[in-house]
């Protein structure tokens, strides 16, 4: 896909949660922490691509943002086991039929996207060289291994590719999870072995990790929201753990584990802060706004990073203009998401149209 929170006077206090709790009812399956933090997800993830279009992948500090993009296929698997799984028995077969079809879509999605990618980028005049995406060895990255050049601009939205394995996956793993309860942890077990032999001979797939990561998600979707929220109201041992994370990734950079252990504090961090907050914050509500279009939000702010970057890599830009860039890409991806909501909640056919693409 992603901050005004009122902390409580005193840390004991700190989330209350009890919107967290009531959202598991059968009367409402969001649970307004959870869209906070897919919401400052894409918040965040508009910071790392208007780095990536502005800056360059020559930044030092990318490192530091490495948990963003697992973070949202973190998500997707907690919500697999926690929304899906409480709204769909395991044995029902729209449950699995849905997860094929969100799967599908997403693939539907990313290949439109890049198709039309591939003819509006040569007209923005970037200097950007589309490379032909049916090359075999292009293939074979984009849908097999995930292993795309440092600093690629081979394809864009590459983050819906992995996601639609998951949902996909989990989908036929929907039948044998009806037989044996340990299904998805047995499956989780088996994807780290594979990583750790591939480690041991040399390869890697950023696919196969971040699959894996998406079926940590699972697993700790099935852990009850209270008992969630009960661990994330330990602040200090919260903070101390991801400073031993940010010195750990300032020694060694980001190996598989250290990502698996950053992407987990960082959502921790943000879930605590969403819960935490005010219901009734502006900015709180804009960012829980952000999460429940979380999908638009992270492929309507690539769209306009692009747009941005070709108009400002025609003039001479400065300080300034960077700086105006970056919050211009920020309000951007706002109102988009803003214009969304209001013309679904105005026009039948545009809230049919979404849901056909995104539901």
């Amino acid at each position: 896909m992603p901050l005004e929170t009122e902390s409580r006077s005193t840390l004991s206090s700190i989330p209350r949660l009890d919107v967290a709790e009531k959202a598991r009812s059968p009367k409402s399956q969001r649970i307004p922490a959870l869209d906070f933090t897919k919401g400052a997800l894409v918040l965040l993830m508009v910071l790392y691509h208007w780095l990536n279009y502005f800056i360059g992948v020559q930044w030092p500090y990318y490192k530091y943002l490495r948990f963003l993009t697992p973070s949202f296929i973190f998500i997707t698997g907690f919500m697999i086991s926690n929304v899906y799984l409480s709204k769909y028995a395991a044995a029902d077969p729209r449950l699995s039929k849905r997860l094929f079809t969100r799967g599908l879509k997403l693939i539907a999605i990313f290949l439109v996207l890049n198709l039309a990618r591939s003819f509006v980028v040569p007209s923005l005049g970037t200097g950007a060289v589309v490379s032909n995406l049916v090359d075999p060895k292009n293939l074979f990255a984009i849908f097999v291994s995930g292993n795309l050049p440092s600093g690629s601009k081979l394809i864009s939205f590459s983050i819906l590719v992995p996601i639609s394995y998951l949902l996909m996956f989990s989908g036929a793993l929907m039948l044998p999870y009806r037989l044996y309860r340990y299904t998805f942890h047995l499956v989780c077990i088996i994807l780290l072995s594979c990583i750790l032999i591939l480690g041991v001979v040399g390869l890697g797939s950023y696919d196969l990790e971040f699959i894996t990561i998406g079926m940590l998600g699972v697993l700790a979707g099935f852990v009850p929201i209270e008992r969630i929220n009960r661990f994330v109201r330990r602040p200090y041992m919260l903070v101390l753990a991801y400073m031993c994370y940010a010195t750990a990734i300032t020694i060694w950079n980001v190996p598989f584990l250290l990502l698996v252990v950053g992407t987990s504090l960082s959502l921790t961090a943000i879930y605590l802060i969403g819960a935490s907050g005010r219901e009734s914050g502006r900015i709180r509500s804009e960012i829980i706004l952000l999460g429940k279009y979380s999908l638009f939000g992270y492929i309507s702010q690539v769209a306009i990073l692009q747009i941005l970057s070709a108009g400002f890599h025609r003039i001479n830009f400065g300080s300034a203009e960077m700086v105006l860039s970056f919050f211009a890409a920020f309000v951007l991806t706002t109102a988009s998401v803003e214009v969304v909501d209001r013309a679904r909640a105005r026009m039948v056919n545009a809230d049919r149209l979404y849901k056909w693409v995104f539901a």
